[in-house]
């Protein structure tokens, strides 16, 4: 149930960055900077959004955009939206309801969600909690046993795909935790207990609720103590010597439809492909994983060229708007994988948070398509988009100014 606040909060958020913002009040600094932070620098999490702004829209007029379907087929599943809601881990720190509110606001608009192996909800209770199937995230491990474990209940909860994320063989360097000291659940001691104080309501449900813990481990591991030793433990897993080897392994195990999660490379795709994959995505993590790594928006055009035209192809990094899904789908995308935006609703309301934020990721690619001259999102091809030819000394070409850059 959403209390009035957090109702208030909802109706006043018109954008992506409005239920950020929402989620910063809410959340104690700790938690807000673990769900919004980069690796290192942060140069790539700020290049992923940039990119988009580097993209401009080339509209066409006099065109009947009286209907405007936004329905994409993945994976040979029908979606009413080109958005998918991607893997985020221990969301049951940021709100009770966790990876169920995911799933209930993806079913509830006709897409679909995936559910991190690392969540505070198990992927049985994730799945049990929805009718329609959803789809679930998984490590190439070093320890078989254990994903062969999750493949099987995955399996036999009704999940319909497997995503398998490839660029952590190490974790990142997430600095601003490390400077936060971030723990999981997070502790109240000199140094967080004003901050987590500060933020009554979520504290409250942190509190009244069964404690954020990495759920689908629980019975893996019984000598591990508690939260923090699950947390070694799954750490512990990271394989930084698999290869295509354990993926192909993985695909035979799974038996069913593959994406392979973190490609940056046309040579990576078309060896996913060669291994039995049948979609990718092009994923940095989020920024949160190596820096400096290329936008995947940048990166998209060369892993779409390198695929046949069956193979799906996922963008995952930096949207935040609705006119940023119509970019990567002019571009070669067949939808979006998203993190950060839903995580935000999340933070600011729960299921009917998530359910805001993808009404107005909705709206906005509604809008887009009909003030570029698309008569839905089938229609989209890489004439969809610029940029704009400009002049050498970077003035104005043929009359056409400099599009404005966001500060």
């Amino acid at each position: 149930m959403v209390g009035s606040g957090r109702r208030g909060r909802l109706a006043s958020a018109v954008t992506v960055a409005d239920l950020r913002a929402a989620a910063r009040r809410r959340l104690p600094r700790m938690v807000f900077d673990f769900v919004d932070g980069g690796a290192e620098d942060e140069l790539t999490l700020t290049e992923n959004e940039a990119a988009f702004d580097r993209v401009s829209f080339r509209p066409r007029v006099l065109v009947d955009v009286s209907e405007r379907p936004q329905h994409v087929t993945v994976l040979g599943r029908r979606l009413e939206l080109p958005v998918i809601l991607g893997p985020t881990g221990l969301m049951r720190m940021v709100d009770h309801e966790g990876e169920r509110a995911s799933a209930a606001a993806a079913h509830a608009f006709g897409t679909v969600s995936v559910t991190s192996s690392g969540s505070s909800v198990s992927i049985e209770d994730v799945a049990a909690s929805v009718a329609s199937p959803q789809w679930f995230q998984l490590y190439p491990w070093g320890d078989r046993g254990t994903v062969e474990n999750i493949i099987g209940r995955a399996r036999d909860s009704g999940f319909e795909a497997m995503v398998v994320t490839v660029d952590v063989p190490v974790v990142g360097a997430r600095e601003k935790d490390l400077r936060n000291g971030l723990t999981v659940p997070p502790q109240v001691n000199p140094r967080t207990g004003w901050d987590l104080l500060r933020h009554p309501g979520w504290l409250a449900g942190l509190l009244t609720h069964p404690r954020p813990t990495f759920a689908n481990f629980t019975g893996l591991m019984t000598e591990a103590k508690g939260t923090t030793g699950l947390a070694v433990y799954t750490n512990g897993l990271l394989n930084p010597a698999h290869t295509w080897r354990d993926l192909e392994w993985m695909v035979e195990r799974w038996g069913g439809p593959v994406v392979l999660k973190g490609v940056m490379t046309g040579e990576d795709a078309k060896r996913a492909v060669d291994v039995g994959c049948r979609a990718v995505a092009v994923s940095n993590h989020g920024g949160r994983q190596g820096d400096s790594v290329p936008a995947a928006l940048d990166v998209l055009p060369e892993v779409v060229d390198a695929v046949p035209a069956d193979v799906d192809v996922l963008l995952d990094g930096g949207v935040r708007r609705g006119g940023d899904v119509v970019k990567a789908l002019a571009l070669g995308a067949r939808a979006c994988l998203l993190g950060r935006p839903w995580v935000y609703g999340l933070a600011a309301g729960g299921t009917a948070g998530v359910e805001r934020m993808l009404a107005i990721l909705r709206d906005e690619i509604d809008r887009t398509l009909a003030l570029i001259g698309r008569p839905g999102v089938a229609t989209l091809d890489r004439s969809a988009v610029g940029p704009w030819p400009r002049a050498v000394a970077g003035g104005l070409a043929d009359g056409v100014p400099e599009p404005v850059r966001k500060s």
